[in-house]
């Protein structure tokens, strides 16, 4: 890479005093910019997935205490999302009780077995195939709603009774023709940038509204030792 490649990567640090200022000023409107941006999306988000969100953690919590696992899913950077919402509900912290849940893009050897013996669309499905329970959730994140190999997973995962949530950008793409998904929820903005940081936004609130809907329908445990002793005198 030639210098002259530097400085159009790197403008401000090869402007003098002046251009400095105008190249800070200018990253000063575009971080302002976003930030409203980002918040104005959000708050669309509220309003048009509020009540469904409420509805699929429910049914999230229900599964899970029927002993149910979170299976989730993607691709690329989606793929990192999957794993933090697995770790989410996995090492939630606080008082929040861990639920079990499983990134299907955590084994590298299974990812890369089965995409050079078979193929990279069955990936997920495959996985799911071998290792899903009726009682499981699959969660399948994309900024597109068009990775083929995520579309076959939730199909596998539909057609073996679990409860099914898609998270897409844009439109939805062909996540949105699934008439069989349980729950979809697309981030409608024109910008990958904003559909990744709002996904991120939706699954976290995705899994409070879960742990939340799970503790309140947990049974509350029976008293035991010496406080259950003293209770029955």
């Amino acid at each position: 890479m030639t210098a002259t490649d530097l400085e159009a990567l790197y403008p401000f640090l090869y402007a003098d005093g002046g251009a400095l200022e105008s190249l800070l000023e200018s990253a000063r409107r575009s971080t302002e910019a976003k930030t409203a941006e980002i918040t104005e999306l959000r708050a669309e988000l509220a309003r048009r997935h509020g009540v469904r969100l409420e509805a699929a953690a429910r049914q999230m919590a229900a599964r899970f205490a029927a002993g149910g696992r979170l299976l989730a899913f993607g691709n690329g950077g989606s793929s990192t999302d999957a794993q933090e919402l697995a770790t989410l509900f996995l090492h939630p912290g606080g008082e929040e009780p861990p639920l079990p849940a499983i990134a299907l893009t955590n084994d590298v050897a299974v990812l890369t077995a089965l995409s050079n013996d078979v193929g990279f669309e069955v990936a997920f499905s495959r996985q799911i195939a071998a290792f899903a329970r009726p009682a499981d959730i699959a969660v399948g994140i994309s900024t597109s709603g068009n990775s083929a190999n995520l579309l076959l997973g939730l199909e596998e995962a539909a057609r073996r009774g679990l409860l099914t949530v898609g998270i897409a950008g844009y439109d939805g793409g062909r996540m949105a023709e699934l008439a069989f998904l349980d729950h979809l929820f697309t981030v409608p903005s024109p910008s990958v940038h904003r559909v990744q940081e709002a996904q991120t936004t939706l699954y976290h609130v995705l899994w409070e509204l879960t742990a939340a809907a799970y503790a309140s329908a947990a049974p509350v445990p029976a008293p035991s030792g010496r406080a259950e002793i003293c209770g029955s005198n």
